[in-house]
């Protein structure tokens, strides 16, 4: 069976931005071999993995790009500034090391003026730089180019039961997707584990790959915001309770009979769960939800703090329940 935190270090040592996942595509699609009948990557990057069966198709879906930035502009001091691949928060980043595709480390650093004259909520993506320690434009133009992509600096650390690392979202949930394909001996469905690119520049991956493939049923497998830490206003769901079921997030209402589906997986296995109504953001769910002429869909959360910081927080139970919830899921006729 295929260790998570293992398969998670290994992972996010390739982690790259949307548009760049090419490093972690190929890693999946090794991994995966083993346990699949069928592993290809298809035009726009997504890795898909066939189980085949009998029955009806369903897609399991998590995303394999990350938050980062792109090189947009090297001014006279040789300083870089940058675009956002992703959300972010722009004064979370000051201060944040960063590594470019290269293996070249920075930092990002705020203007001073900017610091001076705005309050930190108002600082933008333009008041930010990124020193590599470039004595000219000249200098740093032999180092980097425009165009280039970069992402947290950091490895992942266990804290008790505890993970946390910059990129928990989604590479965690994909470490969890191979770990329930090697759990998955035998299933009447027919099983379909995507690998998506672009999650986090518009739900690109899904899309295709669920209008290719046709499920009759999709999950997604990603983050949820956790409530459980001081002053947060996301709800019921915790670190350390188990996986979380969706029923709502600001981009779908997922459909009754995944949800149930879901449940049923989890109950008749003695898996605990939780379910999560959560009132901002969105999934690779939204997008299969309205694949074609529509597909039945639903996803599997990990509860997480921080979420696209350089300290995502998860718990290691929470993440390898999920993974066994995604197994019986699968093996669960449709």
């Amino acid at each position: 069976m295929i260790d998570i935190l293992k398969t998670f270090t290994h992972l996010q040592s390739m982690a790259r931005p949307s548009g760049f996942e090419s490093p972690c595509a190929q890693a999946i699609a090794e991994l995966a071999g083993p346990y699949c009948d069928e592993v290809k990557i298809d035009t726009l990057g997504n890795v898909i993995c066939r189980k085949k069966g009998p029955g009806k198709r369903l897609m399991m879906a998590a995303h394999m790009d990350v938050i980062g930035l792109i090189i947009t502009h090297i001014d006279k001091k040789g300083f870089l500034r940058f675009g956002a691949l992703g959300g972010f928060v722009p004064y979370r980043l000051i201060g944040a090391r960063m590594k470019l595709e290269n293996g070249m480390g920075g930092s990002v650093w705020c203007d001073e003026k900017a610091m001076e004259e705005k309050k930190l909520e108002d600082i933008t993506l333009g008041d930010l730089y990124l020193d590599i320690g470039a004595e000219s434009e000249e200098s740093a133009g032999k180092m980097v180019q425009v165009g280039d992509v970069a992402v947290y600096e950091g490895e992942p650390q266990q804290v008790g039961q505890m993970l946390l690392s910059p990129y928990c979202d989604d590479l965690i949930a994909c470490a969890a997707l191979l770990s329930a394909m090697s759990q998955v001996e035998k299933s009447e469905n027919d099983l379909y584990f995507v690998f998506t690119v672009q999650e986090e520049q518009g739900l690109k991956g899904s899309k295709t790959s669920a209008h290719a493939i046709e499920p009759d049923l999709g999950i997604a497998i990603d983050l949820t915001h956790a409530g459980d830490c001081p002053g947060a206003a996301d709800g019921e769901v915790k670190l350390g309770k188990g996986p979380a079921i969706k029923v709502k997030d600001a981009s779908l209402i997922c459909t009754p009979e995944a949800v149930e589906h879901l449940r049923r997986s989890a109950e008749e296995n003695g898996i605990s769960y939780q379910d999560e109504v959560l009132l901002r953001g969105g999934t690779d769910t939204a997008s299969i939800l309205v694949s074609r002429d529509g597909v039945p869909s639903g996803c599997v959360s990990i509860p997480g703090r921080y979420i696209h910081s350089t300290a995502e927080t998860i718990s290691i139970k929470d993440g390898e329940q999920a993974a066994v919830l995604l197994a019986r899921a699968c093996e669960k006729e449709l």
